[in-house]
Parts: structure tokens; C-alpha cells; sequence
């Protein structure tokens, strides 16, 4: 077993723990340590038991290129288990559609602009049912459940339909949502759209759990980091932020394209980010460094409509009728492909989402026709963990499903725990106590000069935009020169008595003997 294959599973290890002076709690570091460690040898063992791999396309010879392999050849070479995943739907009167399968790959959803929804076991040909709402339809997405709840984001508010296509709820708060994704851990869903506010909702106790301002304008596009459930938003001045329910403000801002961004993307490993705006590029980027260069730049003809990435590392980019599926791209300082791994035209047809199958290697495109299924080999995880899916190729039973949902409400998480590094999560401040105190004196003393500055700032005196000879201000001196006013009066007696008083201390400060009356006592009673 080399280093390499237990280095892949040890990410997320703390700093050794040799420098604490603490003896009893260094010796508690130093066993986590060695059980992270065994822990990392054992995940790296199990590879040697993983009867399947996943497998590619290969080219023979410098002349063969593999994007030239069309689906009606891919076809022909595979089983006819495989062959009955290609299909085309062809529903040209209420598209463009989008689309989502669920964690298991098992249910697809499908959404069309016009209005109409339908859901079905794309595998069998099972549909479970089909609605149309009578309004937009712009974005779909499961909830935690395999065909249970979806959300629906339609022209004014979001709704949730359950199995049967029955509306059970409408979310009033969620407003012109033009974007859903949904944290399977956290029960959370998250809809952003163009009132520029990405709200988190969760679907288990119905609470709006946090409204975030991006004071961006309207969001484009949205996705989420499976590793550390962090939000990216894509907006229409180039930048991509990342979002947590615990900060009013980004986590991350970076400036990704030179125009509006038009899709964005994050592989499961949550260590790459692909992005692609309207300035025709695809980007790839490093999240552990976001804020330098991105690793990979590629151009696309015209503006990409969406993205998406396979569990295996696979891009897939719709622009215009094309989709064009790329491999290798997401490698830290290896060579830039020149080709792309897979091209599909949909002719007289515009791609408005691609997407791939969970465990499968099926990549589903939703287009202004309807919705095709293409056959992408190497693009599913080949050996699936039955901790994390039990058995995705078969779908599960009533009993099974709820016994599913009562665990993983039991193994909820918080949404006070999603973070940009979520192994901070119960660690130890090392720093000393005098480091931690000037920290937060420094915070402090920041925070209050800022409120100083803003005081100073509301009482600081502005100028009057007119003169002070203009006619309306004589007028006024004119008018009110003769008049009593009896506040100024009462103003200038005080003034006068704690002049008085306070001579009067002064005086007995000093020793100074008290001033004499100036009137005699016959007049004293006029005083």
C-alpha cells in the first residue's frame, strides 16, 4: 500500500499536536491522531475488495478521436441493459425543460417552462405523474426523499408537490426564484433568483432559517459544495460569492468572468469550481486557493447555458444546441486538454440544463424539444458506498424509505455548522490567553471607533444649500422681530442664574468673601 492511497483519504487532519504543553490533553490529541490515521489505512485497504472499475473511451492510434464517436455507435457496442438508458423525449409545445434525478438516480424529474411538471422511474418507464401548473416553470428540485417531495420554482412563489403531484406547501417567502438546490444533510432548501436574496428554508420543521442580502442584483445561477455545504452564487457583473446562513455578508468573493456569469459548477470532492460566463469561457478553479488564477481556462462559441460534473471528474458544458463532455480538466497543474471527450448537436433545439445521473453513466440534457439521455462511459462511480446510498439500483420499499428519513433526521446537522473549512468544527483555540485578548481588544476598539465615526458623522453640522441673504430668510427676520418669544426668554434666564451659580462656587472656592448687595433694604422687596 503506497503513501498516495493513504494520503487520499486523510484530508481534513488536524496540526500535530507536539506543541501543546498540556500533557493529559496532548496525550488525548495524539490518540485522535492515531485513529485518524488507522482509519485512513483502512479506507485505503477496502480498495483492494472493489470488484468494479470505471472505464473510458479510448482512442486508437494518434488519427482516432474520441468526440467523434456519435451515440448511435456508442449503442451498438453495449449491453442491452445500457442501450434502453438512451432515449429521447421529444415534447416540443411546453419547453425548454429543466430537469434533476434524484440521490439515487432512480426518479427524474422534469420541469418545462410552460407549466408542465412530470416525474417518473426513468429506468423502468414508470411515470409516477404528470401536472401542469398554468405558469412558469423555472427551476425543479428534490427534496430528501427518493420521489417523495419536490420543490418548484414557479413564476411568483415556490412550491412543493408531494409523490402524487398534490401541492402540500407554498413558500410565500421565497419570491421569483429563478434558483433551488437542497442540503441533504441539513434539510435545508435554498432558492435564490431576481429579488437578489438567497433565502435558507428547512423542510423538516418549516422554518425560514436565514435571508441573505448579496446587494448584487439578481442571482444567475446557483450550486453548492457538496464537502462543506457552502452556497455559490453566480451574478450578473462577473463575481461568484460564497454564502454560509451564519454571515450576512460573502464568505468569498471572486471576480470570474468579464460578464454576467451563466453557470457554475463544483465536483464532489468540493476541491474544484468551474465557471462559465457570458464572455464565452469556462473556467476552472482551485477552492483551496479561489482567490488566485484559475488552474484551466477553455472558450466556448457561444455562451454556456449550464454545467455540470460527474462523480468521476467528467465537465459537461451546454451552449447553444452542443453539448461538449470534457475529462481530465480537473487536475492542479497538469496539461490543458486540447479536445473535448464527447460532442452531442441537438439540431433546431437550444440545451437549457445538463446534468449527470447519480451511479450511472448517463448524462441527461433538458432542451427546448424536450429531454434526451446520453450514454457518457466512465462519467457514474462504479462501486457505490451502501453507508451513504443503500443499494441505489434498487428502489428501496416503503418501510425502507422511512426508516431512511427517521436516521438521517436523527443525524441531522445545524446550519450554524456549515463552514468554509468544517473541521474547525471542535477544535482548540491554541492560541494564548494574552493572544486571544488582544484580539478581541483590537475588535472592540475597531468596532468602537466605527460607531464614534458614524455619531461624529450624524452630528457634524451641514451647510445650508441657500445663502444667508436670501430673501426668504429676511423675510423671516422681518417678520419675527418684534415678536416675544417666550422660550428664548426662558432659555437666557437660565443662562443668567447658572452664571450666577457659578461665579457664586468659584468665589467660595477661592475663599473669597460674598459680593455685597448693590440694593438697600427698602429696595431689596423691587429686586
Amino acid at each position: 500500500m503506497s503513501e498516495v492511497d493513504v494520503k487520499k483519504y486523510q484530508r481534513g487532519r488536524g496540526k500535530p499536536s507536539r506543541t501543546i504543553k498540556d500533557r493529559k490533553l496532548r496525550a488525548n490529541l495524539k490518540r485522535l491522531d492515531d485513529k485518524f490515521q488507522k482509519a485512513a489505512i483502512s479506507a485505503a485497504g477496502t480498495e483492494y475488495l472493489l470488484m468494479e472499475q470505471s472505464g473510458a473511451m479510448e482512442a486508437e492510434g494518434e488519427m482516432e478521436k474520441t468526440f467523434k464517436v456519435t451515440q448511435d455507435e456508442i449503442v451498438s457496442s453495449v449491453d442491452l441493459q445500457t442501450q434502453k438508458k438512451r432515449f429521447d423525449l421529444k415534447l416540443d409545445e411546453l419547453g425548454p425543460y429543466v430537469h434533476d434525478y434524484s440521490r439515487s438516480g432512480n426518479s427524474l424529474l422534469l420541469g418545462g417552462s410552460k407549466g408542465h411538471v412530470a416525474s417518473f422511474d426513468w429506468k423502468v418507464g414508470k411515470l409516477n405523474y404528470e401536472i401542469n401548473v398554468n405558469e412558469t416553470v423555472r427551476a425543479v428540485k428534490w427534496l430528501q426523499s427518493d420521489n417523495q417531495f419536490a420543490a418548484v420554482a414557479q413564476k411568483k412563489y415556490t412550491y412543493i408537490y408531494d409523490h402524487q403531484g398534490v401541492e402540500v406547501h407554498q413558500l410565500k417567502k421565497h419570491v421569483e426564484a429563478t434558483c433551488l438546490e437542497y442540503l441533504p444533510y441539513h434539510f435545508l432548501l435554498v432558492t435564490a433568483g431576481n429579488t437578489g436574496f438567497i433565502k435558507y428554508q428547512d423542510v423538516s420543521t418549516g422554518q425560514l432559517v436565514s435571508e441573505l442580502r448579496t446587494r448584487l442584483g439578481a442571482t444567475t445561477c446557483l450550486t453548492q459544495n457538496p464537502y462543506n455545504a457552502v452556497i455559490h452564487a453566480g451574478h450578473s457583473n462577473g463575481t461568484v460569492t460564497l454564502w454560509s446562513p451564519n454571515s450576512q455578508e460573502s464568505l468569498v468573493t471572486i471576480l470570474a468572468a468579464k460578464g454576467p456569469i451563466r453557470a457554475c459548477a463544483v465536483n464532489r470532492d468540493g476541491r474544484y469550481m468551474v465557471t462559465a460566463g457570458a464572455d464565452r469561457s469556462m473556467k476552472v478553479w482551485d477552492i483551496r486557493n479561489i482567490k488566485g488564477e484559475p488552474l484551466q481556462s477553455y472558450y466556448t462559441p457561444t455562451p454556456a447555458s449550464s454545467l455540470s460534473i460527474s462523480e468521476t471528474g467528467m465537465v459537461a458544458v451546454g451552449w447553444g444546441p452542443h453539448v461538449q463532455v470534457w475529462n481530465n480538466i480537473l487536475t492542479h497543474g497538469g496539461p490543458k486538454q486540447s479536445a473535448p471527450y464527447m460532442n452531442h448537436v441537438i439540431p433546431g433545439s437550444a440545451v437549457s440544463s445538463v446534468a449527470f445521473c447519480p451511479f450511472e453513466d448517463i448524462l441527461g440534457l433538458g432542451h427546448a424539444g424536450g429531454f434526451s439521455s446520453l450514454i457518457t462511459p466512465g462519467s457514474g462511480e462504479a462501486n457505490f458506498d451502501a453507508m451513504e446510498a443503500n443499494n441505489p439500483l434498487v428502489n428501496a420499499t416503503d418501510k425502507g424509505r422511512r426508516e431512511a428519513e427517521v436516521r438521517m433526521l436523527l443525524n441531522k446537522l445545524q446550519p450554524d455548522m456549515i463552514a468554509l473549512d468544517p473541521n474547525d468544527i471542535g477544535t482548540i483555540d491554541k492560541r494564548s490567553n494574552e493572544e486571544r485578548l488582544n484580539a478581541r481588544q483590537a475588535a472592540e476598539l475597531s468596532e468602537r471607533q466605527a460607531v464614534e465615526a458614524a455619531e461624529a458623522e450624524e452630528m457634524k453640522i451641514r451647510p445650508k444649500v441657500k445663502g444667508k441673504n436670501s430673501a426668504l430668510r429676511r423675510h423671516l427676520r422681518k417678520k419675527t422681530q418684534n415678536v416675544i418669544d417666550h422660550r428664548r426668554l426662558r432659555i437666557e434666564q437660565n443662562l443668567k442664574r447658572e452664571k450666577t451659580l457659578r461665579q457664586k462656587m468659584h468665589r467660595t472656592r477661592q475663599g473669597l468673601p460674598e459680593e455685597k448687595e448693590q440694593y438697600s433694604t427698602a429696595l431689596k422687596r423691587f429686586k
